[in-house]
C-alpha cells in the first residue's frame, strides 16, 4: 500500500512537473500576455487603509532610503534571489516616507511596469506578484497623486494584467500559503474596482473552500505550524477590513475563522510573548501584532484544552508547552519537525528549554538541520530520527521535503489540580525499525514550582538492543555546569537565579549545540541524558527544581 501511494505521489509531481514547464514557456508568449489584457478600471472605488499592512513589515528589515536611489538605476542592481523577491514584492513601500518620496516611488514603478510587462521567473512568482498587487493598491493614494494620467493608466493596467495572472493559475497553486496570498490579492482587485466586482466573488468562494480544508475544529492550521496560524491571521483580517470599509458584505466564515485563528495564537503565546518552536515555528515576537490587533478593536476569547497537538500546563511562574500530536498528513508535512513529545519550558517568563527552532530564514541546510529529532527536546534512539522526509528532488519540487513514513500518538492525557498539572503521550515512531514505544509525562508542582519528568521506553519486541539519548536544549545565553559530585547540573539563568537538573543513576553530560529559530545561527548549550537498552524496558526519570 505504501509503495502505491509513493508511487502516486511520484507520478503526481511528474505531472505537475511538466505542467509547469510547459506553462512557464506559454507565460513568455505574446498570445498569453495579450490573454491576460482587460478592461482598465476608470478610477479607484476607494483607498483601503495603508495602516492594515503595518503588520506585514518592519522598520528593522528596511536598509535604504528612497530619496537616495536613482529611479532608472534601482532595478538595474544584481541582487541575490532572496532580495530580489523582498523588492519586488514592493512590501517595503508601507516604510517609506509618503510625503517626500511619492514622485520618487511613481518613477520606479513607471520604471518597473515599462520593464516586467511579461511574463519574469521570480518577479512573476505567485508570492511576490501577489504581494506587490497588494502592496500597491493599499498604498495607490500616494502613488496616484498628481495629474499624470498616462501612469495612471498604466499602473491601473498592470494591477488588473497580474491579477488576472493570478486568477487564471490559482487552480493549480497546491500550496495553502501562496494561495491566501492570491487570493487576497484577487480580492482587493474586486473591492477597488467596480469593474472587477466578480474578482471579490470569486475569492470570497475559493477562500471558503481553503478555510475549510486546511483548519481543523479549533481554527488550528493542519501543518500544525504555530507560523501559519498568524500568517493566516494576518490576511484574513485584511480581507475583513478591507471589505468592510469598500461596504461589501462580511461572510460569517471569515468572522468565525479569525475569532478561532484568533484563540488559537492566543493560546499558544509564550509567556515572553512569542511563538512556540514547535513543527516549522520560528521565533516571531507578537508584541507588534498585539498592538496592531487593539488598535483594530479586535477581542480574543479564551479557549480551553490544547490547540494543535501542543499541550500547556503551568502555574503562576513555570509554563510547559508539550508536543502531543500526530504528524500531519503528507499534502501539509513541507515544515513538521520530527520531534514528538518534545517540550519548551519557561520559568518567570524566561525560556530555559527549548526546541532548536526552524531554520528556513537561515539557509536550506539549517532547515535540514533543524527537522532532526536530536534537534528538538526529546528522546532519540541510535541518533535516528523518528521520520524520515522526502529526498527525492522530485517530489520535493513539488510538495516540499514532505515526510515519506509516519506514526502515531496515543494515551494522550492531561490533568490539572490545586497541587500539580501534568500532561503526557505515547508514539510508535520507533516501533517497526527498534521495537520500543516512547512515552514521556511531565507534570508541574503548583506549590513549589518544581518541574518532574519521566520517559519511558517501553519494550515490544525480543532481541532488541539500542541506545537512547534525551536531548534538553537550553535557550541561547543560558548557561550550564556540572556539580562537583557530577550527578546534577547547574543551570545558571542569571547572576541571582539558578536551577538543578537531574536524573538518578543516569548518565548525564553538556555538549554544545545550534539554535536555528532566528535569522542567524546561535550557539546554545544541550544537557544529554544517554543509556543503553538490551532487551528490557526503562524509565528514566528527571527533574528541574530551584537552586536553593
Amino acid at each position: 500500500m505504501l509503495n502505491l501511494k509513493s508511487a502516486y505521489f511520484y507520478f503526481l509531481a511528474v505531472k505537475i512537473n511538466f505542467s509547469k514547464f510547459f506553462k512557464k514557456i506559454y507565460f513568455t508568449t505574446k498570445y498569453y500576455n495579450k490573454s491576460l489584457k482587460s478592461k482598465i478600471p476608470k478610477q479607484f472605488y476607494f483607498f483601503p487603509n495603508a495602516l492594515l499592512l503595518s503588520s506585514f513589515v518592519h522598520y528593522k528589515n528596511f536598509t535604504f532610503k528612497i530619496s537616495d536611489i536613482n529611479p532608472d538605476q534601482f532595478w538595474l542592481k544584481n541582487n541575490s534571489t532572496n532580495e530580489t523577491r523582498k523588492l519586488h514584492n514592493f512590501l517595503w513601500l508601507n516604510l517609506i516616507d509618503r510625503k517626500n518620496d511619492a514622485s520618487v516611488i511613481k518613477k520606479i514603478i513607471s520604471v518597473w511596469i515599462d520593464r516586467n510587462k511579461k511574463y519574469k521567473p521570480i518577479v512573476w512568482e505567485s508570492s511576490v506578484l501577489s504581494k506587490r498587487i497588494i502592496s500597491w493598491i493599499l498604498n495607490a493614494n500616494i502613488i496616484l497623486t498628481g495629474p499624470n494620467i498616462i501612469f495612471k493608466n498604466d499602473f491601473l493596467e498592470s494591477i488588473v494584467v497580474q491579477s488576472n495572472h493570478l486568477k487564471k493559475n490559482f487552480k493549480y497553486e497546491t500550496n495553502p500559503s501562496k494561495r491566501i496570498e492570491s487570493l487576497t490579492a484577487i480580492l482587493l482587485t474586486g473591492l477597488v474596482f467596480q469593474e472587477y466586482l466578480e474578482n471579490f466573488e470569486y475569492s470570497i468562494n475559493e477562500l471558503r473552500k481553503l478555510t475549510e480544508e486546511f483548519f481543523d475544529e479549533d481554527g488550528f492550521p493542519l501543518s500544525r505550524n504555530p507560523n501559519d496560524v498568524l500568517k493566516f491571521l494576518k490576511y484574513f483580517i485584511l480581507i475583513k477590513e478591507c471589505t468592510k470599509d469598500a461596504h461589501q458584505y462580511i461572510p460569517d466564515f471569515l468572522e468565525e475563522i479569525i475569532i478561532k485563528n484568533l484563540s488559537c495564537l492566543k493560546k499558544i503565546t509564550t509567556p515572553d510573548n512569542k511563538i512556540p518552536l514547535f513543527n516549522g515555528g520560528t521565533e516571531i515576537d507578537l508584541s507588534h501584532f498585539y498592538k496592531y490587533l487593539l488598535n483594530l478593536n479586535f477581542k480574543i476569547k479564551a479557549i480551553k484544552g490544547s490547540v494543535g497537538g501542543l499541550e500547556i500546563i503551568k502555574n503562576k511562574k513555570n509554563t510547559v508547552y508539550l508536543d502531543i500530536g500526530d504528524p500531519p498528513s503528507k499534502n501539509y508535512s513541507a515544515s513538521y519537525q520530527s520531534g514528538p513529545l518534545s517540550f519548551e519550558y519557561y520559568v518567570d517568563n524566561k525560556k530555559i528549554i527549548t526546541n532548536c527552532g526552524y531554520g528556513y530564514n537561515i539557509s536550506k541546510k539549517a532547515t535540514l538541520l533543524s527537522r532532526l529529532t536530536s534537534a528538538q527536546s526529546t528522546l532519540c534512539v541510535n541518533d535516528v530520527s523518528v521520520v524520515r522526509f522526502e529526498r527525492n528532488k522530485l517530489l520535493n519540487s513539488v510538495f516540499g521535503n514532505s515526510l515519506k513514513d509516519t506514526f502515531e500518538v496515543t494515551q494522550k492525557d492531561t490533568m490539572s489540580n490545586e497541587l500539580e498539572a501534568k500532561a503526557s503521550g505515547c508514539h510508535d515512531a520507533y516501533i517497526n525499525n527498534y521495537g520500543y514505544i516512547h512515552k514521556r509525562e511531565i507534570k508541574i508542582n503548583k506549590k513549589c514550582g518544581d518541574l518532574f519528568g519521566f520517559d519511558e521506553l517501553i519494550r515490544k519486541r525480543e532481541n532488541t538492543i539500542i541506545k537512547y539519548n534525551i536531548f534538553f536544549h537550553l535557550y541561547p545565553g543560558v548557561s550550564a555546569f556540572k556539580t562537583i559530585g557530577g550527578n546534577n547540573i547547574l543551570i545558571q539563568i542569571n547572576k541571582n537565579k539558578s536551577l538543578i537538573f537531574s536524573s538518578r543513576e543516569h548518565k548525564l553530560s553538556i555538549e554544545k549545540s545550534i539554535f536555528l529559530g532566528g535569522n542567524k545561527i546561535l550557539n546554545n548549550l544541550c544537557i544529554i541524558i544517554s543509556g543503553k537498552l538490551n532487551n528490557e524496558s526503562r524509565i528514566i526519570n528527571w527533574e528541574i527544581k530551584k537552586n536553593i
